[in-house]
């Protein structure tokens, strides 16, 4: 009498593990030039069965965006409702961002490459729904600090959000976890440039 078969759902462990592995594959290659073969051989299994946790790779790409996207907003909420001033709140912005550098390092370098062009998927509109609310935070803040005297009257408030976006985020291609600085530490560092300079004052 033949034995019936059981199907074994796949642990959250090891499905983290392959997004982990995905992760890091399309953040070095590229997504269009990343098959499911190369996270398979990456991964040390046939790709026939990643199909047996993924139905796709766009499938893996959506769970990765969308887990490091919903924990940093997770984040950003919290510092947005907390009742900070400007300049508290984009510190805590800023640090923030390097505590999701730290996390989700490979998915910060997707996104910043392949966002772009997703988000004119159906599936990747929360992408563009994201980076809209993420812009709306960033320049209420800065305008709340330019309206209270706590930034400079003259300051371009897009001009600054766009070198604060870029000079935290371009860490991704560089932050390694577990080096010499903490998150905490280097949004420190930064932020003493960005608010404070890098000159002596006479």
């Amino acid at each position: 009498m033949p034995t019936k078969k059981t199907h074994v759902t796949p642990s959250p462990e090891r499905r983290r593990e392959l997004l982990g592995t995905a992760a890091e594959v399309f953040a070095a290659h590229g997504y269009n030039a990343t098959t499911v073969r190369k996270i398979a051989d990456e991964a040390g299994m046939l790709a026939g069965s990643l199909y047996y946790h993924f139905d796709s790779k766009e499938s893996m790409l959506d769970e990765i965006l969308s887990t490091f996207l919903g924990e940093l907003w997770e984040g950003y909420d919290a510092v947005l409702a907390s009742g900070l001033g400007p300049r508290e709140t984009i510190e805590a912005l800023v640090t923030e961002s390097f505590r999701e550098i730290d996390r989700h390092r490979a998915a910060v370098a997707i996104y910043q490459k392949e966002s772009r062009h997703l988000a004119d998927q159906p599936r990747f509109q929360y992408l563009s729904d994201s980076q809209v609310k993420f812009e709306e935070a960033w320049l209420g803040t800065l305008e709340r600090g330019v309206a209270s005297g706590a930034f400079r009257p003259d300051l371009d408030i897009r001009l600054a959000y766009r070198f604060v976006r870029d000079t935290v985020w371009v860490a991704a291609s560089w932050y390694r976890p577990g080096g010499r600085h903490s998150p905490e530490e280097i949004a420190r560092q930064y932020l003493s440039m960005v608010l404070d300079g890098i000159a002596v004052r006479t």
